[in-house]
């Protein structure tokens, strides 16, 4: 579903995806170390998602993560030290 709406603005998923997030008024942070991603990530202002492409993105929350809890990422169970500090 991402990758059609991609497709019908001429832009990649992660594009869609970044402007759905803003959309939503979140301060999204992508990461890259190559500058033609870096220059893709900022192409994302020149279109809108309508309301049926945010409410068919926001319905593909499941409630599962894909990750660790918020809660569990902990200097204790997740921290490595810095040696300079």
């Amino acid at each position: 579903m991402i990758g059609r709406i991609a497709q019908t603005y001429g832009k990649s998923p992660a594009q869609v995806m970044l402007r759905w997030g803003i959309q939503h008024g979140r301060s999204v942070i992508p990461k890259s170390t190559k500058p033609s991603r870096i220059a893709e990530n900022l192409d994302v202002f020149d279109f809108q998602l309508d309301d049926e492409e945010i409410a068919a993105i926001d319905a593909l929350e499941t409630g599962r993560r894909g990750g660790p809890e918020p809660e569990d990422i902990t200097l204790d169970k997740m921290g490595m030290p810095i040696p300079e500090a």
